[in-house]
């Protein structure tokens, strides 16, 4: 019986709808939390109360001041806070702490040790685990560098401190692209994290991913629940995921389950967690690359082949129960029974190339698969109006089979991938559709690298690919007097008004002789432009960046001409196909602008010089009133130290040498 009796959900969507009734089949309140654009999700409606965050977007789910004190002020005792957003994050952890309520996951040490990603390392070397060649610190772009120097046969994987979930991750196979990898990595951890700290490891050849439940009660006592197969990822987010691995060595599995429990022991770790491994196919050995200290998104199948609720025991484990209360020392948890396939239904479109963009709209549409073996969790509904500020995944299908022959849940798979009826919005489902119907998927004959390598020949099996939208403007009608309609963008038609999401309408205009249009080629939103009105673009040149599917995508021009004018702003959200850049048509080519910039030897991109001005702003001749301070009372600044300790040009300066000292 669990000592808690009113819990705060931190999240949303389809996960937020899991824990609130696990928490209710247990007897206590439900709490849900949203911000104004995310009052049409199903979980506010579900839950038995619901309070309103301030702020729009992913933001507002990430402040922990407010949603502690949202917490506190409802009366709860318990928080929940999911997977993704705060779930790995200490400060949090501890903050729920501090209030006098339970944090619905493991101890804030074991968060901070498995929440860095190199403490997760070294901890591993020390319990005995394989770990693959790396750095396990937060390096720099010239140790990036170097390591790669080191390993350019194999190529890299650069992985943030921080993360998880495929953001700030990039495979690097050449030292040509390692700048600019590094600088996508630094900027999606710092949004999705709050720390840009990144480091490295060497990549291997031919890996699957096998991942294995652990539960522990803070004891000392842990208990493995078996492993996942996750090795059908995309740009390493993972797709489908299934339980028990149908083709593990069963040595290979002992081990890794073994290692797992090992870890979770090391820190008497609390709750639910997932140790990570990748297994290198060509010599059949293990490496610990990651432990997720969080219910994981697809605890669904290991809940479908052992029968065992893991939300539940995660709440009641909080809550004061032992392993032993519930039946889940390791001598006790069931062997699998049968197979499991959790199918990642994401909101988006293909290209023939493969290449992948974010879709949205109003579901006009939604009748989910049910009968034997089919569950799905989701957070859609018929006339929801979707919202591209959060994750593009919509549903999770489950389809479990107690048989001992893999072929019959992928039978049920298949069944219910065709029972998924989805419109008004684009989805995955074909997709899906193709790849469990490949030889390849039957005989589980996959790599990480799987889908990355066939995502093309797999949409040309799955359904025809969208349609090039550059030349069309759908949407709102255009003001006469705003030709170019960027006056009017996003002033009047906000889908979804009353709690719906705030994007910016779609325009429909003829525009004027000579006038063109670069369009979004997917939903998100603008983090940046590297253009500004007058400037020259040429095809293929980089005009902005934009955020979607929790990664930053550079969008590049497919027309050349003079820049007249911005249809959006740093910040805004769009649907795909709406207007970015207004130009001027004309022929640029592109040797005009890279003798240009051969020419301009001393230009520094903005971004690199605000690197810069932040390191100056620390210097003895960026602080006078500092310096002058020290020398008041005798004293000499740490670089006037440094100097007369080293020779000329010997010292290299990584961070900041200025610090402030407090007496006590």
């Amino acid at each position: 019986m669990s000592n808690l009796n009113k819990l705060l959900i931190a999240n949303r969507g389809e996960i937020a709808i899991r824990i609130t009734r696990a928490a209710q089949e247990l007897g206590l309140t439900a709490v849900a939390i949203y911000p104004e654009d995310d009052a049409q999700s199903l979980h506010v409606r579900l839950a038995d109360e619901a309070v309103l965050l301030d702020g729009r977007g992913a933001s507002a789910y990430l402040d922990i001041a407010q949603i502690v004190q949202l917490a506190k002020d409802a009366g709860c005792d318990g928080v929940h806070p999911g997977y993704g957003f705060l779930s790995e994050n200490a400060n949090f952890a501890a903050a729920v702490e501090a209030a006098n309520m339970t944090f619905i996951g493991p101890s804030v040490a074991a968060l901070d040790a498995f929440g860095d990603k190199a403490k997760a390392r070294a901890l591993a070397q020390a319990c005995d685990v394989p770990v693959v060649a790396g750095l396990s610190e937060a390096i720099s772009i010239e140790q990036a560098q170097a390591f790669f120097a080191a390993h350019a046969d194999s190529g890299i994987l650069l992985k943030a401190i921080a993360g998880g979930g495929g953001r700030g991750m990039r495979i690097v196979r050449s030292a040509d692209e390692l700048v600019d990898a590094f600088t996508r990595c630094q900027s999606e951890a710092l949004a999705a994290f709050g720390n840009d700290g990144l480091y490295a490891e060497q990549l291997v050849a031919s890996p699957r991913h096998i991942e294995v439940q652990i539960i522990g009660d803070g004891s000392g006592a842990v208990s493995h629940i078996w492993e996942r197969e996750c090795s059908l990822q995309r740009r390493h987010q993972k797709l489908v995921e299934i339980a028990p691995s149908p083709t593990l060595d069963p040595s290979i599995r002992d081990a890794m389950c073994a290692a797992a429990v090992r870890l979770g022991q090391e820190i008497n770790y609390a709750g639910l967690g997932t140790i990570e491994f990748l297994l290198d196919t060509n010599a059949n050995e293990f490496f610990f690359i990651e432990a997720n200290a969080r219910l994981q998104v697809e605890h669904t199948v290991t809940e479908e082949v052992t029968g065992i609720d893991l939300v539940r025991a995660q709440i009641e484990v909080a809550g004061g129960a032992s392993l032993n209360d519930l039946g889940l020392q390791q001598a006790d948890v069931p062997n699998p029974r049968g197979y499991a396939i959790q199918l990642r239904v994401n909101m988006e479109t293909m290209t023939a190339e493969g290449d992948v963009m974010p879709a949205g709209g109003r579901l006009s549409k939604f009748e989910v698969p049910t009968g034997p073996g089919l569950r799905t969790d989701t957070y859609g509904y018929a006339g929801y109006t979707t919202n591209p500020n959060y994750d593009s995944l919509l549903a999770k299908v489950i389809c479990y089979s107690p048989s001992k022959n893999y072929a019959d849940a992928i039978k049920r798979a298949q069944r219910g991938l065709k029972d998924f009826v989805v419109e008004g919005v684009s989805c995955n489902i074909d997709f899906l559709a193709a790849l469990i119907a490949s030889p390849d998927f039957a005989n589980n004959a996959v790599t990480t690298r799987y889908l990355d390598e066939h995502m093309a020949s797999l949409v040309a099996a799955s359904t025809q690919p969208v349609e090039d939208t550059s030349s069309s403007l759908a949407g709102a009608q255009v003001n006469l007097n705003d030709p170019l309609a960027v006056l009017e963008h996003g002033k009047s038609g906000v889908p979804g008004m009353g709690g719906g999401p705030q994007i910016l309408d779609l325009v429909n205009a003829d525009l004027p002789a000579g006038t063109e249009a670069i369009i979004a080629p997917m939903q998100g939103t603008v983090v940046s432009f590297d253009i500004e009105p007058g400037d020259e673009v040429y095809v293929g040149k980089l005009v902005l960046i934009m955020e979607a599917m929790k990664m930053e995508h550079e969008v590049r021009a497919d027309i050349s001409g003079v820049v007249q004018s911005l249809g959006v702003s740093a910040g805004d959200t769009i649907f795909q196909g709406h207007p970015l850049v207004y130009l001027q048509s004309m022929d640029v080519a592109v040797a005009e602008e890279g003798a240009k910039a051969e020419i301009d030897l001393d230009y520094i991109r903005p971004d690199l010089q605000e690197v810069f001005d932040r390191k100056g702003a620390g210097l003895d001749e960026n602080r006078p009133e500092a310096v002058a301070k020290r020398y008041k009372t005798g004293r000499r600044t740490a670089r006037e130290n440094v100097a007369d300790l080293c020779d000329e040009g010997t010292f290299i300066e990584y961070g900041s040498v200025v610090a402030v000292q407090l007496k006590t």
